[in-house]
């Protein structure tokens, strides 16, 4: 007997017994008493079996009828046997004029395994966790793609810098994407501003940590956890968005309230809007920050020199130096000047320095070596000596072939290990005296 049914026949049983009335047994039961009476003259003839549904194991008067199923079946078997359930129901809607409910359908398909439900996925539970005691010692670190200027500008990026133990925002910064130099500026600009956290909390984005399959770089440190740690800042990867939940709900209340903001202050692009970020930040900020447990402040002072800092936030690459004082970096050649000093440099491993604003500095033991460019991308091979009565249609040849090079995007840099140019032009004219240094 079901639950139900038990509740039924120790009801039934009490009205037999004279402990209750029939009228009672009706409101207990939600029917009425003529059909209470009913059921005690089942009991009392059959006894508990009476109060037994009779149209158990029987099949229900509203299921289709077998001819129909069958006919389904077939056409799935003969002409759908890869659709899935829904588009299987459409198709026998629109071709065969069979008009049923996709469940209906996915559970036939089921019964002749023609589908395989899909497992429900256990959902996992997140405790919260709790806020570290200082400002300082946890700033998570997020970036939120999103229409931020609501069609008066492209899409862009915003970064923001989330203290863990009171939820205020101590830096905000505007950028195209979430790449290496973006985060260098961003990253800059805070600890000018605050001094240097504890440690930063991130996602596991390409940014932050190796992601290649193979197990001999899974130690090895992205231009931002080097940046990072030559300036003793921990670098922290959450394994989960959940991980990092003060800075994922921002997100969303910034979604809301800066785009808000910044229409009512006729902000319109990302140079504008970096200017006026530190006033919505104080406003926030009194809004929403909590008091930490502790009133100390963990960040740490800068003792970098403007120039060291210059030297950290670039993208560096170790070449070896050729015996002929020449390297390669980024499809260019660049040619050593050959002095005494740069000769014993030969076959010795150097450093390329490239900065967000442009500029590359070769570097040897930290001195910077004179160079001269010979650019190697590819070029116009003409394999023989030209004569003065060819030299028109060789120039035109060459013409052509340029423009294909060009239109083909063959004179592009590379970005295996290299940085991203569109990042560094964008920063060097939105913001030309971001580094105080200039080489």
């Amino acid at each position: 007997m079901s639950t139900k049914e038990l509740q039924k026949l120790e009801t039934i049983q009490n009205v037999c017994d004279k402990r209750i009335r029939q009228i009672d047994a009706s409101k207990i039961l939600n029917l009425s008493r003529r059909h209470i009476q009913r059921l005690v003259n089942q009991y009392r003839q059959f006894g508990a079996n009476g109060l037994i549904s009779k149209k158990r194991t029987k099949p229900s008067n509203r299921q289709f009828n077998a001819t129909l199923k069958k006919q389904v079946i077939d056409l799935i078997q003969t002409h759908y046997v890869d659709f899935g359930p829904t588009l299987a129901t459409e198709k026998l809607s629109e071709i065969h004029d069979i008009r049923l409910s996709t469940e209906t359908i996915r559970k036939w398909m089921i019964s002749v395994k023609l589908w395989k439900p899909r497992v429900k996925k256990r959902r996992k539970i997140y405790q919260p966790r709790a806020r570290r005691d200082c400002i300082g010692e946890l700033i998570q670190l997020d970036g939120s793609p999103h229409d931020w200027f609501e069609g008066r500008a492209d899409k862009c990026t915003l970064l923001v810098f989330i203290d863990d133990a009171t939820s205020a925002i101590m830096h905000l910064y505007f950028c195209d994407s979430e790449s290496t130099f973006s985060y260098m500026a961003a990253t800059k600009q805070y600890i000018e501003q605050h001094g240097k956290p504890v440690a930063l909390y991130t996602d596991k984005h390409g940014v932050f940590r190796v992601n290649h399959a193979s197990n001999k770089d899974r130690n090895k440190l992205t231009q931002y956890g080097r940046a990072l740690k030559e300036l003793n800042i921990e670098l922290i990867c959450a394994n989960t968005p959940q991980a990092k939940g003060r800075v994922e709900r921002a997100n969303l209340t910034l979604q809301d309230r800066l785009v808000k903001e910044m229409r009512l202050a006729g902000i319109n692009g990302i140079e504008e809007a970096n200017e006026w970020l530190s006033s919505f930040i104080d406003n926030y900020n009194k809004r929403f920050a909590k008091p930490a447990k502790r009133q100390l402040n963990v960040h740490r002072p800068i003792y970098e020199t403007p120039q060291e800092l210059y030297d950290i936030f670039s993208w560096q690459t170790s070449r070896k130096v050729t015996k002929s004082l020449t390297i390669q970096y980024d499809k260019v050649m660049y040619l050593i000047e050959k002095t005494l000093e740069n000769e014993h440099v030969v076959s010795k491993n150097i450093m390329v320095h490239d900065y967000p604003d442009g500029q590359i500095d070769i570097k040897y033991l930290g001195q910077s070596l004179d160079y001269n460019i010979f650019d190697k991308l590819e070029r116009i091979n003409q394999g023989e000596i030209v004569e003065n009565k060819r030299l028109d249609a060789v120039l035109r040849l060459a013409m052509v072939e340029q423009e294909r090079l060009e239109s083909e995007g063959l004179r592009e840099r590379s970005r295996s290990d290299t940085p991203r140019r569109q990042e560094q032009r964008r920063q060097s004219r939105m913001n030309p005296v971001m580094y105080d240094q200039t080489k």
